[in-house]
């Protein structure tokens, strides 16, 4: 297996429509891929002991995210026939309504692209050290749990 290099993940603020629009653009030039699968996590407006959620701040600890997203991106390419995946997540605040997660994933087929893109969801939220803080219609915010 050849080892992928590390890439940057991390993206100031929300995830644009156009950023995703293009990295999908992008793949139209590899003629090996037959599925494509996608997840955007969205930021929710939940109402939390009536406040309504208006962002949320994302933080982390860059080098201690990164070196556990490259490890289970190696996972990944060891687990699944996959061709390519891309992984991004928010830093700083994003709004209710934006994106704030986006992993893509590609195969020949679409059973590779889509159980490896689960994978891939799954395991960044239970151990990759990213927070949010909830930031409410008051301008309170608390600590949110990370799932």
């Amino acid at each position: 297996m050849d080892v992928k290099k590390k890439k940057n993940v991390f993206i100031d603020g929300a995830i644009s429509p156009n950023f995703i629009a293009e990295s999908i653009s992008k793949h139209s030039s590899k003629k090996d891929i037959g599925a494509h699968q996608l997840f955007l996590g969205q930021v929710r407006n939940d109402s939390i002991n009536n406040q309504e959620v208006v962002a949320i701040e994302y933080t982390c600890y860059p080098e201690m995210a990164e070196e556990k997203l490259y490890e289970i991106r190696e996972a990944c390419f060891a687990q699944f026939p996959i061709t390519c995946m891309h992984i991004y997540h928010s830093l700083g605040k994003v709004n209710a309504g934006e994106i704030c997660l986006f992993v893509f994933t590609s195969s020949a087929h679409r059973q590779a692209a889509t159980e490896a893109c689960s994978y891939l969801v799954e395991r960044i939220k239970k151990e990759v050290p990213i927070w949010g803080k909830e930031i409410f219609d008051n301008n309170s915010s608390v600590w949110k749990e990370n799932k």
